[in-house]
């Protein structure tokens, strides 16, 4: 991989990770145009998660260290929010842990699947755009939902970020707070599944240089960061439609041409 790839999918990653339209789709579509060949080196996909991460921990550091410490202040309501987060990523963990390879056979099966996906996403958002009520805060009902929703974006196409907010704007939840929750609660699952891939020993085997590596995470840091921002913008402001048109158009061109 050349440091111009690794910038191109670094920014494609960094963007695509936080705004509706699918990090996964995006990053099947940007190798298929523009020819590159990740294989399956590992070391690429942890470091430009781990990129957005750390992204996703600068926008929300006010958060994160408000929640701790109420955490060890026994805070009955930063507790029950923590406790949230982590009933919303047992569906995804389940998955990872005992479904991984068949998720995994998804991947590599072509970009129809892609265009379907882009497709759900689109509806979804459509959905929420028009039937959104944002009466109140998110239970912990909505917080398991929530968390299913975002296991079944583990396919390629289907926005996860997409998917957590419209799930939890159709099950009535703030905007503010339903934009804030989804892009907490990703934190664990990627945080979880780059340890396991760095344990895994098929890192050790990675052909791609340093160059390429810091490239990457740097352009998706800063890209993530940027998009991490508008997108909290967006939510707040109740303007996914946008997104669910474009998701519609590059499914539908998708489907026809690809």
């Amino acid at each position: 991989m050349t440091w111009l790839e690794a910038l191109l999918l670094g920014i494609l990653q960094g963007i695509t990770e936080f705004l509706p339209v699918s990090s996964s789709g995006h990053i099947e579509i940007g190798k298929t145009l523009f020819g590159i060949h990740t294989g399956d080196d590992l070391l690429f996909t942890v470091v430009v998660h781990g990129a957005t991460v750390l992204s996703t921990i600068v926008v929300f550091r006010k958060d994160i260290v408000h929640l701790f410490c109420g955490l060890f202040r026994w805070n009955y309501s930063d507790i029950s929010y923590i406790a949230k987060i982590l009933l919303s990523c047992v569906p995804v963990v389940i998955i990872g842990l005992f479904f991984k390879d068949t998720v995994e056979m998804f991947f590599g099966s072509g970009l129809i699947l892609v265009g379907i996906m882009l497709l759900i996403t689109a509806i979804l958002l459509t959905l929420a755009q028009f039937l959104a009520s944002g009466k109140h805060n998110i239970r912990y009902k909505d917080a398991f939902i929530i968390g299913l929703s975002q296991a079944v974006a583990v396919l390629p196409g289907l926005s996860r970020s997409g998917a957590t907010i419209a799930t939890g704007l159709l099950l009535g939840n703030k905007r503010e707070e339903i934009a804030r929750f989804s892009f907490l609660m990703v934190l664990i699952p990627i945080i979880g599944e780059n340890i396991l891939e760095l344990f895994s020993g098929e890192i050790t085997a990675s052909s791609i240089g340093l160059v390429p590596l810091l490239t990457g995470f740097a352009a998706a840091f800063v890209s993530g960061w940027i998009a991490c921002k508008f997108m909290l913008n967006i939510v707040k402001k109740g303007k996914l439609i946008y997104f669910a048109i474009y998701c519609a158009a590059v499914g539908t061109a998708i489907i026809l041409f690809a």
